[in-house]
């Protein structure tokens, strides 16, 4: 896709040469750059009709050419701006999704019931020195009664 863009860019500034000098050729009312080129033996080669007529299609052909090769060009440049568009636009969503991720690993949800501490859920025995009875209770409060 490179190479063709560098080919269309390559016509454009050739035709847009093209079409300047073979419109400073044709004669105006001032005799234009057709007289410039050796006075009356220039008024014969490029005056007259037969070569006005040569000359306005060489025109002609030169101004559809560099059209084309306008809109050609704004089109292909206009479509690779959609295209990073998007990809800046996927790459966005991308990162929401992450820090999505992230927020809810990180914070814990709320809810209607009350806070509790992180501490361990198992259960622990408890062996007291002084009776031989063993106690069994969730370590809700981290601390064991005497």
């Amino acid at each position: 896709m490179v190479i063709i863009d560098t080919l269309l860019k390559i016509l454009h500034v050739f035709v847009c040469l093209v079409l300047m000098f073979v419109v400073l050729l044709q004669q105006g009312r001032g005799g234009g750059l057709g007289a410039a080129f050796g006075g009356g033996a220039a008024s014969q080669v490029f005056g007259g009709r037969g070569a006005g007529n040569i000359l306005t299609r060489a025109t002609a052909v030169c101004a559809a050419v560099f059209m084309l090769t306008s809109i050609t060009l704004a089109y292909r440049s206009s479509s690779q701006d959609r295209a990073l568009a998007a990809r800046i636009e996927l790459e966005k969503m991308r990162k929401a999704e992450k820090g999505t991720h992230k927020k809810d690993k990180a914070a814990p949800t709320t809810s209607a019931a009350p806070a509790t501490t992180t501490a361990p859920t198992t259960a622990t025995t408890v062996t007291m020195p002084t009776s031989a009875t063993t106690d069994t209770a969730p370590a809700s409060s981290g601390t064991s009664a005497p």
